[in-house]
């Protein structure tokens, strides 16, 4: 793991903010993914967490997360290059270094640089395949994912996918066991199996833990099927507040598949996915394979979250009916409110 840690960035609300303010800033506390580290080589990329636009750049090796701007003339770096692991602006050719600072004025080479042209760097660990940073946080709470660094497992990572809703709205999709049979039909859901037995949820201090058995298989549709007649299927779900949560599960002879659902705020509205993969069985099966049967699913629950309405998770558990194969999406809302954030919170 890489880790830069540097002190906490002032704490400004964005422009046009989406989010309410006492919800931006409850959000802006947490650690987020904001993009996969192998697309991050010799250029800056952009990325927006939370309504704040951020560019990603590597320097001496390690990945740098900072505000989208060049405080000079509001340029956005990310139109920029990396020249000796300095950041360079695309208007008027200002280099920054890994710190932030201002190195080099092009129209003025021996005047002094004012301390005010110093980028808003923040804080940025690379886990999971991914490059993930806080805007107001500097503690380090990612959520746990243990087959990543397990030798007997196989990781697999998609590209990200992005989804016009909100990030509560698809954490809850990805958490929602009763949609099987009518959104996956393409994939592994069936029709003639829509019964949800009965579950717990339960709490390890913010995390929320469901272990949903069922006879709901988690293989595609055309692939070879070796789970005996009846077999019982685990999904051990793990939910990191607020918006990331682990899914298990388990096959025939000992196999693990495990997924790491990250839905990053894009906006109030907007959504990008990350989520890395591992399993410990079937490692000679071609990884775009994986790839293309997971974002096929992706695909299916992005279309039900993006009709949703309202766009909006109510976290005020009067706004919607409920049954029982809802209680890890109850749990789940509960928890968001446990955090601080409102009741009529856009996520």
């Amino acid at each position: 793991m890489t880790l830069i840690k540097k002190d906490a960035p002032q704490i400004q609300l964005p422009r046009d903010c989406t989010f309410s303010p006492s919800d931006w800033l409850v959000l802006a506390q947490y650690w987020y993914p904001v993009a996969i580290a192998e697309e991050i080589k010799d250029k800056p990329v952009s990325a927006t967490l939370l309504d704040v636009n951020l560019v990603c750049y590597r320097s001496r090796g390690q990945v740098i997360v900072a505000r989208d701007l060049c405080f000079h003339r509001g340029a956005p770096l990310s139109k920029g290059w990396v020249e000796k692991d300095e950041i360079v602006c695309p208007y008027h050719g200002f280099r920054y270094n890994c710190e932030g600072v201002c190195t080099a004025v092009p129209a003025h080479p021996d005047s002094k640089i004012s301390p005010k042209l110093k980028l808003t760097i923040y804080p940025s660990v690379e886990r999971f395949g991914l490059i993930w940073t806080s805007l107001a946080g500097t503690e380090v709470n990612l959520p746990d994912f243990p087959g990543w660094d397990d030798p007997e497992y196989l990781n697999v990572l998609p590209p990200s996918f992005d989804i016009a809703g909100s990030a509560g709205r698809q954490m809850e999709g990805f958490l929602d066991v009763s949609h099987f049979a009518f959104v996956h039909t393409e994939t592994f859901g069936d029709r003639n199996n829509t019964e949800v037995p009965q579950y717990k949820v339960s709490r390890e201090g913010p995390t929320l833990l469901a272990d949903y058995w069922s006879t709901v298989s988690n293989y595609g549709k055309g692939q070879e099927n070796p789970a005996p007649e009846g077999f019982m299927w685990l999904r051990a779900f793990r939910v990191f507040a607020p918006f990331a949560a682990s899914l298990t599960v388990h096959f025939p002879n000992d196999g693990r598949l495990m997924i790491l659902n990250c839905a990053s705020p894009v906006s109030a509205r907007s959504t990008r996915l990350f989520c890395p993969i591992s399993r410990n069985f079937d490692k000679s099966v071609p990884v775009e394979d994986t790839i293309k049967f997971n974002l096929q699913v992706f695909q299916e629950d992005c279309e039900m979250v993006e009709a949703q309405t309202p766009e909006d998770l109510p976290l005020d558990l009067t706004a919607e009916a409920h049954i029982p194969a809802d209680r890890t999406s109850i749990a789940y809302r509960q928890l968001l409110m446990e955090l601080g954030l409102g009741r009529s919170y856009t996520s």
